[in-house]
């Protein structure tokens, strides 16, 4: 398909969240649940003629360098900021996201399209980075 978008999915690595936390604990949630609705979301965006690369980090102590990696690799049509990584205080990978001079647009995560509809991707563009 020569007109796919191109979209970079950053997310934390479910494999490095502690599920027993009481942040974590009452939502029924684990990695391997987590892994799960990433795939599924995945194809979905696949099926509707994206490409789409995942890029699973740390919590903030190699983050900015994966992510500053990724973008260096390929050009992308957008990023999409996975709720978790909004989470992160003091989260400088989400400025090397928007450095001048980038051309891709951004949206984040959401449990929760417009409709109410649970797993489909909330779109927030910001347009292109200045």
């Amino acid at each position: 398909m020569t007109d796919e978008k191109s979209v970079l999915v950053i997310g934390l690595d479910p494999t490095l969240i502690d599920f027993s936390h009481p942040d974590y604990a009452s939502t029924g949630m684990d990695a391997t649940k987590v892994l799960a609705g990433l795939k599924s979301s995945e194809d979905e965006l696949t099926r509707l003629g994206y490409s789409v690369q995942m890029c699973l980090t740390d919590f903030g102590e190699t983050a900015e360098a994966v992510v500053q990696s990724q973008l260096k690799q390929k050009r992308f049509d957008c990023i999409l900021i996975a709720a978790g990584i909004r989470t992160i205080p003091s989260n400088s990978m989400l400025g090397c996201i928007g450095k001048k001079g980038a051309t891709y647009a951004t949206c984040f995560r959401d449990l929760m399209n417009d409709w109410g509809v649970p797993g489909f991707w909330a779109s927030a563009d910001r347009g292109v980075a200045a």
